[in-house]
């Protein structure tokens, strides 16, 4: 048997409408490729600005960071040595002891803040020292006692963040001779300080949880007689081209 197809005439008609819609889609097609690219592109730029602002905010970030959590001080050691009028050797050249510091002098805080070490060749005790220069306060701390002594900053002895930077660089590179002389100067408890919160954020550092006593000196309390009484310890420093002993007296 022999089978014959007939093609219907409306298939004809529906090859015809598909060319002509193809025809048609063809004709649009500049178009939308054209906006095709230009969305292309705006994202590709948003995506580069959104990169931009990312690295800005990491290089600013960064910047922050080193500024604030960064060390922004310089910490120096350095010795000074002092003559004595008794010579235990008897000998005709001058004798000199040593006071050896560590300090670490933070020129944008207007800080210095000294670490004595245990004293070698002397009785002096072992401290540390915060001299605020904003607050005119300086605060010593007995390692030896545990106590905390705070009295206005002496800037008559004590020299600025500046110059004590270039006293402690001339001695590290020996332009400086280490050799000089030694003051005393006493001072004398007159009070407790309940709260060194008031004192600034380095004292209060330095003193939070220890006994903290308001001293002054004894020269300038009027009628205040040295007493057999008194139990006394010195603390040895420099924070000048002379080195400083510090006797803190107490009832």
């Amino acid at each position: 048997m022999v089978k014959i197809a007939f093609q219907s005439p409306f298939a004809h008609k529906d090859e015809v409408k598909k060319e002509a819609a193809e025809a048609l889609v063809a004709d649009k097609d500049p178009e939308v490729a054209t906006h095709s690219h230009e969305s292309s592109s705006g994202r590709c730029l948003l995506t580069l600005l959104g990169v931009a602002f990312i690295l800005a905010g990491v290089v600013v970030g960064g910047a922050c960071i080193y500024k604030y959590f960064m060390p922004r001080h310089k910490v120096f050691h350095g010795q000074l040595c002092y003559g004595v009028e008794d010579n235990p050797d008897n000998a005709a050249e001058p004798y000199f002891l040593p006071i050896a510091e560590v300090a670490d002098i933070r020129e944008d805080d207007n800080i210095a803040i000294i670490d004595v070490p245990v004293p070698k060749f002397s009785d002096s005790d072992p401290a540390a020292i915060v001299h605020d220069f904003d607050r005119l306060l300086t605060a010593y701390l007995d390692l030896q006692l545990g106590n905390c002594y705070v009295i206005p900053l002496n800037t008559s002895i004590v020299m600025p963040p500046r110059n004590l930077i270039d006293l402690f660089a001339k001695l590290a590179t020996g332009s400086y001779l280490p050799q000089t002389y030694l003051i005393r100067e006493e001072m004398v408890v007159t009070e407790e300080i309940d709260n060194v919160s008031d004192l600034g954020i380095f004292i209060y550092q330095l003193c939070a949880g220890k006994e903290t006593f308001r001293l002054q000196r004894r020269d300038k309390i009027m009628g205040l007689q040295k007493r057999s009484a008194e139990k006394c310890n010195s603390i040895q420093h420099f924070e000048n081209k002379f080195v400083v002993e510090t006797r803190i007296c107490q009832q």
